[in-house]
């Protein structure tokens, strides 16, 4: 009897940490919810009238890389990550975006699935593990916001800037947790 309870401990042990990130969220809802946030940023750029003629490419702010590749760590440092990019992006959003011609509804939406694609990727990593900010992230956000929407007055030009670049992190993210997904 005391095997028996052993063998059972032990195989419920192995189950769970060989699918500790596999989460019913990620693998059935993530894909859905990084598509429809890529769309409406790329809808956001199809409602740009304006062009990004007068703004300079040196306007941006650099991304340091090398967070991308330290994020890889393990599947819980690539989530916690992912979410705070999320959220960075959430409050980087939440800014003055009046100039831009985007439509209020699609922001709303974009800002909407955002949240939620971070609420559920946070659901995946569990109230038991404590993810640490990473805190040059939360510098590139800022800075970001400051260099590019408040120096430029929040303008059409500077908010096209940052949505590309906002598109790129998207992109970057999605492949991050994409590796984590079971394959069906």
């Amino acid at each position: 009897m005391l095997h028996r309870v052993f063998f059972v401990c032990l195989f419920l042990a192995l189950c769970s940490a060989a699918s500790s990130l596999s989460c019913n969220w990620m693998d059935h809802k993530f894909r859905q919810f990084s598509k429809n946030s890529l769309d409406l940023i790329d809808t956001m750029a199809n409602n740009s009238t304006s062009t990004t003629g007068g703004a300079e490419e040196d306007d941006t702010v650099t991304f340091p890389s090398d967070l991308y590749s330290q994020a890889r760590a393990s599947a819980e440092d690539k989530l916690g990550f992912t979410v705070q990019v999320l959220e960075e992006v959430v409050r980087l959003f939440e800014a003055d975006h009046s100039s831009a011609s985007w439509q209020e509804s699609t922001v709303e939406n974009f800002l909407n699935i955002v949240t939620r694609q971070a609420e559920g990727l946070r659901s995946c990593i569990g109230a038991h593990i404590h993810t640490k900010k990473n805190k040059k992230l939360h510098m590139y956000f800022k800075r970001l916001s400051h260099h590019v929407l408040e120096n430029k007055g929040h303008s059409a030009e500077a908010w096209e800037l940052t949505r590309k670049e906002i598109k790129t992190h998207l992109l970057r993210t999605d492949q991050l947790v994409s590796s984590l997904l079971t394959t069906n």
